[in-house]
């Protein structure tokens, strides 16, 4: 048996990581605190749709255990993690599930945010593109998924949990130092994932950011007052 360090998670890829941890963090903060925080919290939601663009693309054109290829392997690759016949790097077949699974909630999220409101002072950036009916609908949806996402935030750090007490394996130090240490000899290094992968990457990100602001939106035109006739 051959141990070996070897480096597995990219230095984008723990970064969007851990900021998107916090980010999330103080989206709950000043969602419930509401009132004057509400500002930030679209501002802060934002925040997270730009990182989960970005990690969409980084899934796409990051370095090897970054990409969605190497990790969502489908059920037969689940079965056998279950029967403990599973030997591979970076996330394992459940933890692939977790990540597709958060990812598609926080979109989901962000995406009912954009066009939400709470009926006094706060609306999302694209509200005026949608009627007040679907406003309506997607300020509801967006207040009763949070406890879903809650949830997943919880299954997410049970596992962490479940990991590095029962295991003995830490997930946390990898995505801090980016090695880990691994009994496969043929295991290697990331690779992949350059300056223009990541200059694409920040564009996507930089670009949706921007259009789910709603500053390309034209500003309603002023009433213009009417002149009597007499």
């Amino acid at each position: 048996m051959t141990i070996k360090t070897i480096h597995v998670w990219d230095l984008p890829t723990r970064l969007t990581h851990w900021l998107l941890f916090l980010l999330v963090t103080a989206a709950i903060v000043t969602g419930l605190t509401g009132g004057n925080s509400m500002e930030w919290h679209g501002r802060i939601g934002l925040g997270i749709l730009g990182l989960l663009t970005f990690r969409l693309l980084w899934g796409v054109l990051g370095s090897t255990y970054a990409r969605f290829n190497q990790f969502v392997r489908g059920s037969a690759a689940i079965r056998a993690y279950l029967r403990g016949e599973w030997h591979g790097v970076g996330h394992n077949p459940l933890g692939a599930l977790s990540v597709l699974a958060l990812l598609g909630a926080l979109l989901l999220q962000t995406a009912s945010g954009l066009v939400a409101n709470d009926d006094i002072a706060f609306s999302g950036p694209l509200y005026p593109l949608v009627s007040s009916a679907i406003s309506g609908q997607a300020s509801e949806f967006h207040r009763e998924f949070f406890w879903f996402i809650s949830g997943l935030i919880g299954l997410h750090l049970g596992a962490v949990l479940f990991y590095t007490l029962v295991r003995g394996k830490s997930l946390i130090r990898p995505l801090l130092t980016g090695s880990t240490t691994v009994n496969d000899s043929a295991a290697q290094s990331a690779s992949g994932g350059g300056w223009l992968a990541l200059s694409v990457a920040i564009a996507g990100a930089v670009l949706v950011v921007w259009l789910a602001n709603g500053d390309w939106l034209m500003a309603a035109p002023a009433p213009v007052n009417a002149v009597p006739s007499w």
